[in-house]
């Protein structure tokens, strides 16, 4: 198995010095970064399992002699990771490092693929996109001395993770308002997956517009989505598909706002004439769709460089102004939005 094979010159991983010692993970991690809670026969079993195989603690690398950072997504299938990408480029060029770039797919198999050609090719630190790693590959990267920072993590990252985010909750809610001040009150949203942090807080941001407009949240008007443009397609025709229509829908990411535009023109119905429509992300081609899109832009851009830069600050041995950032989103309206259509 990936876990339990040799690595890179054929040194084991921790996983298997753990296993040969009959020890687990993190008693191994405590043996190589010098603790002192652990018995001396167990020490002497794991530092001789070290010794033998090679397996040493890194020292932290100063930018200047580091060669790669690695950027990780689950998935590379949108123009979104393309501005995370762009972001974390530009910072580690300016620092005159490279940068790996590598999916996972949610899948354990290429995450431990990950983690042996990562130490392979000695990266200085990793930016970690809207993923999770099983806590064992948490600890080998903690053990090699392999700083992480997190763009929008997919849950409840550890406190000492650096993280970096958009500012979700009061993006769903500016959207929101957005359409309740042309007058819209039923509004469907086509929500995130709920496993990840941005969704669940565009979906809060929505509901707590609808409440502080007076307006009753109903709970039909909000359908699942994946942020694919095909799960956009599904859910506004679910919203279509009520007794009682939105007037508007809010999706919580460009591509389903573009499926969900697909799914209105194929029912003959036009936006915004007919149902108003509003995306998040603000991808460079949604202005240009039929009609331009209004979204939420959140500065995808921005949040990677701050990621490659917060890395190479912990490379240095210094610590991030801020645990945790959140950059700030903004409404911007063009032509998909406009007061409710008058009944026939």
């Amino acid at each position: 198995m990936a876990a339990h094979g040799a690595g890179a010159g054929g040194r084991v991983t921790i996983t298997e010095i753990a296993r040969r010692a009959g020890v687990s993970v993190p008693t191994v991690s405590r043996v190589v970064n010098g603790r002192s809670d652990v018995s001396p026969g167990t020490r002497a079993r794991v530092e001789d399992l070290l010794r033998r195989h090679g397996y040493r603690k890194r020292p932290t690398t100063p930018p200047s002699r580091a060669a790669l950072l690695d950027l990780v997504f689950n998935d590379l299938d949108s123009p979104w990771a393309v501005e995370i990408i762009r972001g974390v480029e530009e910072a580690a060029h300016a620092a005159g490092v490279g940068a790996v770039v590598s999916a996972i797919h949610g899948r354990s198999g290429d995450a431990r693929e990950w983690m042996r050609n990562l130490r392979a090719r000695a990266s200085a630190g990793v930016v970690l996109v809207t993923s999770t790693l099983e806590p064992v590959l948490l600890e080998e990267l903690r053990i090699l001395g392999v700083p992480l920072v997190l763009v929008d993590p997919a849950g409840s990252p550890a406190l000492d993770v650096p993280t970096i985010g958009a500012a979700n909750w009061s993006g769903g809610m500016a959207a929101t308002a957005h359409l309740l001040s042309l007058g819209h009150r039923r509004i469907g949203m086509i929500a995130g997956p709920p496993r990840l942090l941005c969704s669940r807080a565009r979906l809060d941001g929505y509901r707590a517009a609808l409440e502080n407009a007076g307006v009753p949240a109903d709970d039909s008007l909000v359908v699942p989505g994946d942020f694919r443009p095909e799960s956009g397609f599904a859910g506004c025709n679910a919203l279509l598909d009520l007794p009682d229509p939105p007037t508007a829908v809010f999706a919580a990411g460009d591509r389903m706002a573009l499926g969900a535009i697909e799914a209105l023109r194929g029912r003959g119905l036009r936006v915004p004439d007919h149902i108003s429509v509003v995306g998040f992300d603000d991808l460079p081609e949604v202005r240009w769709s039929a009609p331009p899109l209004t979204t939420v832009r959140q500065p995808l851009a921005d949040m990677g460089r701050l990621a490659a830069r917060t890395v190479l600050r912990l490379t240095r041995g210094e610590q991030p102004d801020s645990p945790r950032v959140e950059l700030g989103t903004e409404l911007v309206v063009r032509a998909s939005t406009a007061a409710p259509a008058l009944p026939d």
